[in-house]
């Protein structure tokens, strides 16, 4: 089993008796995510996901756009959801929690893979990735099912005069 270790090394996550290995080397490593644009192909990760309630976490869901995986802060790339925390209306918390609550349920059904985006980095440090299983993106199904949409560059408001 591998654990979290040394800059470079791969992360290995043990869950329940569950051992999650052979991550790639640049897949996904301690401390740091795989280059931006790297091309490289992505390992399928698989592990159970809680909630966030506070704080960081590990293995765990903040929202319907961001969770944790082995220490690591990964914000889904292609979608904006809204927020939980606060949310800026009942609507956007409706909206959120259920958001949240469905990344999840994704997250939690089987392996996913974690491909590089246009930059390898938000401003908040978060990892941008983009999630996908079997070759479609987690973030266009949340977006399908209308608890997304699709990042367009700048957050817009989920509000607009709704209480």
């Amino acid at each position: 089993m591998q654990t979290i270790g040394q800059f470079g090394k791969n992360i290995g996550i043990m869950l329940g008796g569950g051992v999650l290995a052979g991550l790639a080397a640049g897949t996904l490593t301690a401390g740091h995510g795989p280059p931006a644009a790297s091309g490289a192909p992505s390992v399928p990760i698989a592990a159970s996901f809680s909630l966030c309630f506070t704080g960081g976490g590990t293995n765990c869901v903040v929202d319907g756009d961001t969770f944790w995986i082995g220490g690591e802060k990964v914000r889904i790339a292609d979608i904006d959801a809204p927020e939980t925390h606060p949310p800026r209306c009942d609507h956007e918390a409706d909206l959120g929690q259920r958001a949240t609550l469905r990344l999840q349920q994704l997250l939690n059904a089987g392996p996913v893979t974690l491909a590089s985006a246009d930059r390898d980095t938000d401003r908040y440090g978060r990892l941008l990735r983009i999630v996908e299983r079997n070759g479609r993106s987690l973030g266009d199904q949340l977006v399908d099912e209308g608890l997304a949409r699709h990042w367009t560059g700048r957050r817009l408001p989920w509000c607009d005069g709704a209480d």
